[in-house]
């Protein structure tokens, strides 16, 4: 059973799909948020790969927006790891604020260009 706001953040995650795919020189960065982590990939959509990973389990002890921005400066590391210096973000459905926001600008000071 969903709800009408998940129902609502599926609509608006297809909608945003449609124009953001991830290839080999520029991946997706996808973002997933739950009430208590949030987690964020790096995914080639031509192979369906996923390139690196990070995720907030494990950082409890600090505040969820603080969390969220380690978690992006983590992807950011991982991700220049495996040879990936620019990306396209993908918000999932969610609003461009908070924690989502927080990873991005994590993200963007790790060293990936969006």
């Amino acid at each position: 059973m969903t709800t009408k706001k998940v129902e609502r953040r599926i609509k608006i995650k297809f909608r945003i799909r449609k124009s953001v795919n991830g290839t080999a020189e520029r991946p997706r960065l996808s973002v997933f948020r739950s009430n208590k982590q949030i987690y964020a990939q790096v995914i080639n959509d031509l192979t369906g790969n996923t390139l690196a990973s990070a995720s907030s389990l494990g950082l409890e002890k600090m505040a969820k927006c603080e969390q969220a921005g380690k978690v992006g400066e983590l992807i950011a590391e991982k991700a220049k790891a495996v040879g990936v210096e620019s990306v396209v973000f993908d918000r999932n459905g969610y609003l461009y604020h908070g924690r989502v926001k927080e990873l991005a600008d994590g993200a963007r000071k790790g060293g990936l260009k969006f």
